[in-house]
C-alpha cells in the first residue's frame, strides 16, 4: 500500500469529509467495464478487498484512501490508417473516383466503430489519499493529467472540490541547485546519487547522472557555467528516499525497511490488517515528512484572496 508517487494538491477550503457521505457519493460513480462501443470508462473502486461489499473509502485515523480505475481500449492508430487506406484505394480503384476528406473521416470512425469490441482492453488504477486534518489530497501519480482526471471525478462525485496543487515561495530548481553546490541540504535531507541538469537557455543542454558523485568537480563545473538542477534524488532521515522535480513532483518515492517492517508487525497475519497498518503508517510519515520538505524548499506559497 506504498505511493510510489506523489501530487501534492491543498483544498482551498474546510470540506466536511464524512466517510459515510462519501462512501454514498462514490457509489454514484462506480469503475465498469467498457460497453463494445465505448473506447473508455472511469470511475470508483475499492481501495482495499475486492466484491459489492467491500468499501470505496478506507478511513484509519481521520486518514482517507480512495482508488479510481479506468478501463480503455488499446486500438492502436496504425491498425486504423492500414485500414482506412485498403478501403480507401478500394472504393478509387471500383468507383474510379477519388475520395476527399469529409469521406474519409466517415470511413475512418465506421473502422473504428466496427474494430472497438475486438480491441485490447487495459485496465489502469489510481489511488489517493485525503488528509482533512491537513487540508491536502495526496495522489499517487507522478503525471498531472492522471491526477486531474482523478480529481475531476471526485469533483463529480461530491459537487464542489476546491483544490490546487500545492505550490512553494522559490523555485524548486534553484533550491536544489544551491543543495548540490553547497554540496549540503536543508536539515534531515541528504542529497543521493542523481540528478539532471539543464541549461536555462530555451535550447540549452540537458545533462542526467545516475550512480554518480554529486560533489565531484565534473557536476560542480557544470553548475558553474549556469546549468540548474531539475531533478534530485534525496533522503529524508532514514524513512524514505524519493526523486524531485522542479515541477514539485515527487517520484520514485521508497520507505525503508524499518517502516515496512514495522507496517508488517502492526498489520498481524490479516491481508486487511497488513494494508491498513501499510497506509497508516505512510500517513503518518506524510504528516511529518510533507512540512518539512515544504519549509526546506522555502515554505509554500499561499495566493492572495485564499
Amino acid at each position: 500500500m506504498w505511493f510510489r508517487n506523489l501530487l501534492v494538491y491543498r483544498l482551498t477550503q474546510n470540506i466536511p469529509f464524512d466517510v459515510e457521505a462519501l462512501e454514498t457519493a462514490l457509489a454514484a460513480k462506480p469503475a465498469r467495464p467498457c460497453a463494445s462501443q465505448e473506447l473508455s470508462t472511469y470511475g470508483f473502486v475499492a481501495p482495499f478487498g475486492k466484491g459489492e461489499d467491500a468499501p470505496l473509502v478506507h478511513a484509519s485515523q481521520g486518514f482517507l484512501l480512495i482508488s479510481t480505475r479506468k478501463e480503455e481500449r488499446i486500438l492502436p492508430g496504425s491498425v486504423v490508417k492500414d485500414a482506412l487506406k485498403d478501403k480507401v484505394d478500394e472504393i478509387e480503384n471500383e468507383q474510379m473516383r477519388k475520395v476527399y476528406k469529409k469521406e474519409r473521416e466517415q470511413l475512418k470512425d465506421d473502422i473504428i466503430q466496427a474494430f472497438l469490441p475486438r480491441a485490447f482492453i487495459r485496465k489502469s488504477g489510481t489511488f489517493a489519499a485525503i488528509a482533512p486534518e491537513q487540508g491536502l489530497i495526496l495522489v499517487d501519480a507522478s503525471s498531472p493529467k492522471r491526477a486531474e482526471d482523478l480529481l475531476s471525478k471526485l469533483r463529480e462525485a461530491i459537487g464542489s472540490l476546491p483544490v490546487r496543487p500545492l505550490t512553494v515561495k522559490i523555485a524548486p530548481s534553484a533550491t536544489m541547485t544551491d543543495w548540490v553546490k553547497t554540496q549540503k541540504a536543508a536539515d534531515d535531507f541528504f542529497v543521493l546519487d542523481e540528478c539532471e541538469l539543464r541549461d536555462t537557455h530555451e535550447d540549452g543542454g540537458v545533462v542526467r547522472c545516475k550512480r554518480q558523485d554529486l560533489t565531484s568537480d565534473e557536476i560542480q563545473q557544470h553548475l558553474e557555467v549556469g546549468k540548474q538542477v531539475t531533478q534530485l534524488s534525496l533522503g529524508w532521515q532514514d524513512k524514505l528516499s524519493f526523486v524531485l522535480d522542479d515541477k514539485l513532483v515527487i517520484k520514485r518515492l521508497r520507505f525503508e525497511e524499518l517502516l515496512q517492517d514495522q507496517a508488517e508487525q502492526d498489520g498481524g497475519d490479516d491481508d486487511l490488517g497488513q494494508q491498513d497498518a501499510s497506509f497508516l503508517l505512510m500517513m503518518l510519515t506524510f504528516k511529518e515528512f510533507l512540512p518539512a520538505l515544504f519549509e526546506a524548499l522555502g515554505g509554500e506559497e499561499i495566493p492572495q484572496g485564499i
